[in-house]
């Protein structure tokens, strides 16, 4: 076999790896996202006139949840998946299989510590966010979760660093259902039954996530003890070619971690930034009651999240696949297939998300109506969100991207510029947008930050610039045209459909999708886009279609 053989045979296998695996995370990512989405139906009815202020209670508690899951993981997952594809690369199975066991058990301690300092310090977090008195439980209940997700993390590291998405993507989805279900049970029993306080219920809602943590940890304990005679046997195998002691090897994954925290908390922090000076901002110059502002804190934050979010999901699914491959790249010294994993990434997400998200922004009405109420500002704030998220999703893949390639001081550094450049902005742009502010200097920050990432990755990668920018108008044309179908379908459905029916809403949001969808799929199938980008897998779809 000569050399042009052998890279045409690598790259398809990679293009495989990365095609499976963004399948199983957008399958979990995606399917997990949705239930977290979907609940909010029932959820909100049941809260009756409370729906916009538990919704906001909700969020401020898993805004600053959020931020302690990723100190008490302290980014060790995402490094253990790097690390684990790095010695795996190498055919070190034992020394990897050493760091795995030894992370497990240091994460174990990282939770305990964290769940006491944010259960000791819930009622600080509390007043200093403006959620006062009533956030204290919410945030207590959510602390018991960290005491088993870092273990949690670390499992699904190890799943990621040896490329095996299924029990990553599945454990997802098994959270998600066992984290819903004890929600809207406990939900229901107390809104309903017992005609509770909605401050009990959102504490219950909170408490979720320790039940859907553990039914996680469940999943993945099977698959790994179904998966340990394989790795026995690859152990036995394994060429240790350099003698690392186990307080090294962590230490050194500890220092890989650091920027992972840092960078991987990025749109925590940015969240936390408008949880702790919306409020304080808008007293400032506004008559608006403490109330009146949460229920806008709600508006722009926390509603349009569990929609948002799902097609943000996408690029995290993305994220988490390309990372081990761009490492083992890396490893190899192989600069070819870097550069081509770096466009076919920066590909995919434009591929998936324009219209993912530009479809979001025609339905803004009908889907605010189905998940919430209707609402002319609501709708139009998920307008602004759906924009603003095309920009968050770009910065999560390209900074993963730019840490995949080891370049983990610069990927800090870009962060930390975009953070100055929303700190700046905050204050004017909610004095001149109000609550569209947030989002405004949210979106102009960071897509500094994802020009800075994409510019480093494309002097060190050598990816085609040139062809990337190319597909990527391409794909944009497609997206205009989807859009066009789409805005024409929801017209013609709109003149039996109601937007201000929940029912009708969500007929008219399976209609206009499905025709959306559709064009875009069969234009990038029929212009061959899809081959070039998912591979082999969809000239069989296209065959099965009939499309020429």
């Amino acid at each position: 076999m000569d050399k042009h053989t052998q890279s045409v045979s690598k790259e398809l296998t990679t293009q495989e790896k990365m095609a499976q695996g963004s399948a199983w995370m957008t399958m979990g990512n995606i399917g997990s996202r949705l239930l977290g989405a979907i609940y909010i139906l029932p959820w909100y009815y049941w809260m009756g006139a409370n729906g916009d202020k538990a919704n906001a209670l909700f969020g401020m508690g898993y805004n600053v949840y959020a931020l302690f899951l990723m100190i008490s993981t302290a980014g060790i997952p995402a490094a253990i998946a790097k690390q684990i594809a790095y010695y795996n690369s190498r055919q070190e199975y034992r020394t990897s299989q050493r760091l795995f066991l030894r992370a497990l058990q240091l994460m174990a301690g990282f939770g305990v510590v964290t769940a006491g300092i944010m259960y000791l310090a819930a009622p600080w977090l509390a007043t200093a966010s403006g959620g006062g008195p009533e956030l204290i439980p919410t945030m207590r209940s959510l602390s018991i979760a960290l005491l088993v997700f870092p273990c949690m993390s670390v499992m699904r590291g190890y799943f990621q660093g040896n490329q095996d998405m299924k029990p990553f993507a599945i454990s997802q989805i098994i959270e998600q259902i066992a984290r819903v279900f004890y929600m809207l049970l406990a939900t229901f029993i107390i809104m309903r039954v017992i005609e509770g306080d909605y401050t009990a219920a959102v504490t219950q809602s909170t408490f979720a996530a320790f039940i859907g943590v553990l039914a996680s940890v469940i999943v993945l304990g099977y698959y790994y003890q179904k998966q340990r005679v394989r790795m026995d046997v690859l152990i036995d195998m394994s060429k240790e070619e350099t003698e690392i002691q186990t307080k090294e090897l962590i230490i050194s994954t500890i220092k890989e971690a650091i920027p992972f925290i840092i960078v991987g908390s990025g749109i925590t922090i940015f969240k936390l930034v408008d949880q702790y000076t919306f409020v304080r901002i808008m007293s400032g110059f506004t008559e608006f009651s403490n109330d009146q502002l949460l229920d806008m804190m709600a508006i722009f934050g926390s509603n349009p999240d569990k929609l948002t979010m799902v097609v943000i999901g996408l690029a995290t699914s993305m994220a988490s696949t390309g990372l081990p491959l761009i490492s083992e790249a890396v490893a190899k010294k192989d600069k070819l297939n870097l550069a081509k994993l770096i466009s076919n990434n920066l590909q995919l997400y434009s591929f998936v998300m324009f219209p993912a998200t530009f479809g979001m922004v025609i339905l803004a009405y009908p889907l605010y109506t189905l998940f919430y109420r209707p609402d002319t500002l609501g709708a139009s704030v998920l307008v602004a969100a759906c924009l603003s998220g095309l920009v968050l999703g770009l910065f999560m893949l390209s900074s993963s991207m730019l840490q995949g390639m080891y370049h983990n001081k610069e990927a800090v550094v870009y962060f930390f510029i975009g953070l100055i450049v929303k700190l700046l902005l905050q204050y004017p742009a909610i004095r001149i947008f109000q609550v569209y502010g947030p989002l405004v200097a949210t979106s102009i920050a960071l897509a500094i930050t994802c020009w800075l990432n994409v510019r480093k990755m494309a002097r060190k990668g050598h990816f085609n610039v040139v062809l990337t920018l190319r597909r990527t108008l391409l794909i944009a044309v497609l997206t205009l045209i989807m859009v066009v179908a789409a805005l024409i379908a929801r017209q013609v459905f709109g003149l039996v459909l109601s937007e201000e029916s929940k029912f009708q809403s969500f007929v008219l949001s399976i209609l206009v999708a499905g025709v959306g969808g559709g064009v875009y799929v069969y234009s990038a199938l029929k212009l061959r886009l899809a081959d070039k980008l998912l591979g082999s897998s969809m000239v069989r779809l296209r065959s099965r279609l009939r499309i020429k």
